[in-house]
């Protein structure tokens, strides 16, 4: 039987959805083939955890994979002999006109994983890639460029994803996604993988995926086996050879609510330093993600897509204060605490004012829409605050894991937006297992009046846990309640489903950003089916989301 340590994450991980579920509701009563391209078989599984590529440029994009030489070079082991790999990089699906190819080696100082960052590619270009070791060639996966600095773009079309949780369910969504061809990139925000051990969060030993290790995973070797499940999954290899991954952090990928210093999900009584665990993290994070690392000890970055978007990833979580404990005395507004750190606020801020770019798309692992009861006008809760010291001044948040337990962030970055006539940042985001659309106000209490400084569209979890799970209710019964308080009472709060998993369609053109929400049956079913649910979209210099006219074509 699970300890109370091990239920607590639980409790807290969901903190904000339970309060959903509960306080609101008295409100309201008030593919591609990973065999195609003519590659060989794979008796051996040498290559059992897929190839994969990410953070494409105009010339460049990093491709991924993992070998398994020998029996006994598995994951997390540290054993196994240092082997050669060749790649290779081709315009064609068949591999008759080959534009790139080399050899490196990989071994057990990095878990056998190979990361090639390949460069003199042509921009906006569709190439095929594969591996080869010991005798054995991978299947082969497909990447994009991006386009060229300046080009004028068309649209641009990216998968949205985040928070899947191999324990709570088949990753339909990925497999819906990957069968897709218009894909430039997927947009990977974090929460790729979950710590917990067997039968601490999910369903997961019920319908027979339980976590390997089984244990919460600490240490290095830990993390490495984690990620080596994950990538055995078919539908995310699927997805991975489909498409370029960009990517991104959150808590999971360490523990649950990890901050600077520490985190909920961490004892250092029984889990040793976190500095080490974080660092053990980290490092396997880097080994298995296809993503560009220059700097090892920074994980945000910018991203170009011609003259149409500039893509600005955030990490929230290596800088970021210690949450707060206690709203009630308006801790959650100290200019002193942060979610980004000095550097990167500046980083973005700069990023913001200098693009040329139509679209400022930022990666976001947690919401930075307000979401607050009561959210009362600038005027009344700042003296208030002031005089009483118990209410922060933009109202009581719900979920200080968010921007809402950083507001002095929040305030300067859309200040700054608003102050340096900055239109069209749309803010990209998972984390929440819900799918939002909303207005980003500079005063939530007098919105609409106060205007919309940007717009946020946060998609749903592929399979964590939503409000109705958590609460134990029919799908969209008790939820639906809990949606119309929510947005009745935060009128920046365009569109709002607490219930549904899968993934989000995002379409950039120079009139539009527009999100699609595409929900799979049952996340327990690994042949769930997929339906579009909605879409909203931003307007070139509206700074605000509204219905999109239709769904996006196929």
């Amino acid at each position: 039987m699970p300890s109370r340590k091990r239920n607590a994450p639980i409790l807290n991980r969901r903190r904000f959805l339970t309060a959903a579920g509960f306080t609101a509701a008295g409100i309201a009563a008030g593919q591609v083939s990973l065999t195609a391209g003519g590659a060989t078989a794979d008796p051996d599984a040498v290559f059992r955890h897929g190839v994969a590529s990410g953070d494409p440029l105009p010339d460049a994009v990093v491709l991924w994979t993992r070998v398994t030489p020998t029996a006994d070079a598995l994951p997390g082991s540290g054993a196994g002999p240092t082997v050669d790999v060749t790649w290779e990089v081709a315009t064609d699906s068949a591999f008759r006109s080959v534009a790139k190819r080399g050899k490196v080696t990989a071994g057990p100082a990095a878990d056998h994983t190979v990361k090639v960052d390949v460069t003199g590619l042509t921009a906006h270009t569709t190439y095929w890639y594969r591996f080869s070791c010991t005798g054995h060639t991978s299947g082969s996966g497909r990447a994009r460029t991006a386009p060229a600095a300046s080009a004028a773009v068309p649209a641009l079309r990216f998968g949205v994803v985040s928070c899947a949780n191999y324990m709570g369910g088949y990753f339909s969504a990925y497999r819906h996604l990957a069968a897709r061809t218009d894909l430039d990139a997927v947009l990977h925000l974090g929460d790729y993988l979950y710590e917990y051990g067997n039968g601490e969060y999910g369903p997961g030993p019920e319908i027979g995926r339980g976590h390997e290790p089984a244990t919460e995973m600490v240490t290095l070797a830990d993390y490495r086996r984690r990620h080596a499940q994950y990538k055995t999954d078919p539908d995310l290899r699927a997805l991975h050879a489909a498409a370029p991954f960009i990517v991104t952090w959150d808590d999971h990928e360490s523990a649950n609510d990890a901050w600077s210093g520490g985190a909920e999900n961490h004892q250092l009584a029984t889990e040793g330093d976190w500095a080490e665990r974080r660092a053990a993290a980290r490092r396997a994070w880097g080994e298995w993600m296809p993503v560009r690392e220059p700097d090892p000890r920074r994980l945000y970055r910018r991203l170009t897509f011609g003259s149409l978007a500039d893509l600005s990833m955030l990490d929230l979580r290596t800088y970021r204060s210690k949450q707060v404990e206690n709203t009630a005395f308006g801790d959650v507004g100290d200019p002193s605490r942060t979610i980004t750190g000095d550097a990167q606020m500046q980083w973005l801020k700069d990023n913001l004012a200098t693009s040329k770019a139509r679209w400022k798309l930022v990666g976001n692992p947690v919401m930075i829409t307000p979401v607050l009861f009561p959210p009362l006008p600038a005027e009344i809760s700042r003296p208030l605050a002031d005089v009483t010291g118990l209410l922060p001044p933009e109202g009581v948040p719900y979920n200080v894991d968010q921007w809402d337990g950083y507001t002095a962030d929040r305030r300067e970055l859309l200040s700054h937006l608003h102050d340096n006539g900055i239109d069209d940042t749309v803010f990209l985001t998972g984390d929440i297992h819900s799918s939002w659309a909303a207005d980003l106000p500079l005063d939530a209490g007098t919105y609409p009046l106060s205007g919309s400084a940007a717009t946020e569209l946060v998609c749903t979890s592929v399979t964590s846990d939503n409000l109705d799970e958590i609460t134990g209710s029919e799908p969209r019964t008790t939820s639906v309640a809990v949606e119309e308080s929510f947005k009745a009472a935060n009128r920046h709060v365009k569109y709002l489903e607490f219930d549904s998993h899968g993934y989000s369609l995002l379409e950039i053109t120079p009139e539009r950003v527009q999100m699609d929400w595409v929900y799979i049956s049952d996340r327990t079913d690994p042949r769930a089916t997929e339906r579009r649910a909605a879409g909203y979209q931003v307007l070139a210099g509206s700074n605000r989301v509204s219905p999109a006219a239709s769904p996006l074509a196929p």
